[in-house]
């Protein structure tokens, strides 16, 4: 609904009650009514109407920077109801993994739903192929992914993650305060499912090696209860074994395997408000949640 501020700024812009009541879709004698209107509850008369076309009087020339003052603000706040408005019953549909599920993501959402309430989050699990296709497929609106298989995808990146052997603490190499790639070959390997590129086999291949495959799974929660049982080793992701170091023994690999995470989008300008929101938020608070993690940008 226009305001008798707006009514009346058009008028002073147009110097016509006809012209501005044409231009707002009303008709003349209501936005003469609402000037009078105005001009009554302030005590003076804002527009001398015998010019033609009509000028403000010394008094409209004092209030008229109030009066633009008055419109913006209302404006402004339209805008925030619009956003608002956009953001109750809203949901934003999140790709993960894992260790981003049981670590990172939690203080996130609950931070974000502090300031908008109103937002569901649904959460699709499953590993970087997977989280891709469904950006691609507009399954979901953001996901976590390796950047290496972001592709054409915008991202944010998150931090990076450098990967670490998981022994059971029987194993002769656990008493080892670094183990190699060639030292590990040789034993059965629990793989960690990471989709069609997996970080540690590369590691391997540019090494000449192949593991002794044992399995492959994709939850590190799984894998970590293979390992305690004595069914072989798995290389992980740091990330994944915070607080685990109780049950098995969590070792550095002598060459570097690490991977770096993204937040990613097929097209940010096109995003739903709520999901343009986490990513402008995440984009905030992400730097010091990754710190207080102990990982690197």
């Amino acid at each position: 609904m226009t305001s008798r501020y707006d009514l009346f700024l058009k008028v002073v812009e147009l110097g016509s009650f006809t012209k501005a009541g044409a231009t707002l879709h009303y008709s003349q004698s209501a936005i003469s009514q609402a000037v009078k209107a105005l001009e009554e509850r302030l005590g003076t008369r804002l527009l001398d109407r015998s010019k033609e076309p009509m000028a403000l009087t010394a008094d409209g020339q004092a209030y008229l920077p109030y009066f633009l003052g008055i419109v913006q603000a209302e404006r402004a706040l339209e805008r925030k109801e619009d956003e608002m408005r956009g953001l109750l019953d809203a949901h934003v549909r999140l790709g993960i993994f894992t260790s981003v599920g049981r670590t990172l993501l939690p203080p996130l959402l609950y931070e974000f739903k502090e300031r908008y309430p109103g937002v569901r989050f649904d959460l699709s699990q499953g590993e970087y192929d997977s989280i891709r296709s469904q950006l691609v497929s507009a399954q979901i609106d953001l996901g976590f992914l390796n950047e290496q298989g972001a592709g054409e995808l915008g991202f944010e990146r998150v931090y990076r993650d450098r990967m670490v052997v998981v022994l059971s603490r029987e194993s002769p190499l656990a008493a080892k305060e670094m183990v190699s790639l060639k030292e590990l070959a040789t034993e059965p390997y629990i793989e960690l499912d990471e989709g069609r590129r997996s970080v540690a086999v590369e590691g391997f291949h540019a090494l000449g090696l192949e593991p002794r495959y044992a399995c492959k799974v994709y939850d590190d929660y799984t894998i970590l209860s293979m390992v305690r049982q004595g069914l072989g080793y798995s290389i992980l992701y740091s990330l994944a074994v915070t607080g685990a170091d109780k049950d098995v023994a969590v070792r550095p690999i002598t060459e570097k395997l690490e991977r770096s995470i993204v937040l990613a989008y097929t097209n940010e300008a096109t995003l739903p408000l709520a999901a343009r929101r986490f990513l402008e938020f995440a984009r905030l608070r992400l730097p010091s949640l990754v710190r207080s993690l102990g990982l690197a940008r």
